[in-house]
């Protein structure tokens, strides 16, 4: 295995991307100017082999964990690893996910349930960066709080690795105020959120012209 340090220098991964653009290099060569240098343990070509294995692997779902699996990458390497992986994710992989910061952001994205003939409840996850991370409908009916549980609403948070969640229900019927139902339902959802570490950010109540916020 060819060392870095062998090469000469216009043709190491950190010299090559300054000459020329990142799209040159290959994933290998990405990972081993990430990484900078190798310790004892390893160098940093074997390194970044075993991190790209484990990338080819895991995908953008690769942890902490995974990562300490890598013979030579140390907390402060592995940390700095996850920071790019996550930015990545949040402004350039996936830029066309809407930033959700705001109660009418939020309505934007439930224009689809204004006119439905039945209250439709939905959770939106979110990311660190308020990022939507996916929208879906979690029960058809009227609003109760057995109806709608903790259990179903957080399960593909959870999933999704979401930082918070943004809930909302139609009224069919035009009314904007909350109902009791309405509210303990919030209350539910905010105090399971807070077990979680999940924020719930919001509870919209949308109708055909207009939307309320019930927990702001």
């Amino acid at each position: 295995m060819v060392k870095i340090s062998d090469k000469p220098a216009d043709e190491r991964p950190r010299e090559r991307l300054k000459a020329k653009r990142p799209a040159a290099l290959s994933d290998l060569e990405l990972l081993q100017a990430l990484i900078g240098s190798g310790n004892k343990q390893a160098d940093v070509t074997k390194i970044a082999k075993d991190t790209l294995k484990l990338l080819k692997t895991h995908g953008s779902d690769i942890d902490y964990a995974a990562l300490q699996k890598v013979t030579g990458l140390g907390p402060a390497k592995i940390t700095e690893l996850l920071a790019a992986f996550e930015l990545a994710k949040r402004y350039i992989l996936e830029p066309d996910r809407p930033i959700i910061d705001s109660p009418e952001k939020a309505a934007e994205q439930l224009a689809d349930i204004r006119n439905k003939k039945q209250e439709h409840f939905v959770v939106m996850t979110l990311d660190g960066a308020n990022r939507l991370i996916a929208k879906r409908t979690v029960t058809i009916g009227t609003l109760t709080a057995s109806l709608v549980h903790p259990r179903e609403v957080f399960a593909d948070a959870i999933t999704d690795r979401a930082a918070s969640i943004i809930v909302a229900h139609n009224h069919p019927s035009g009314n904007l105020i909350p109902s009791e139902a309405d509210k303990e339902v919030t209350n539910r959802l905010k105090e399971a959120g807070i077990l979680m570490g999940i924020t719930l950010v919001d509870h919209l109540l949308i109708t055909k012209q207009s939307f309320v916020s019930i927990n702001r």
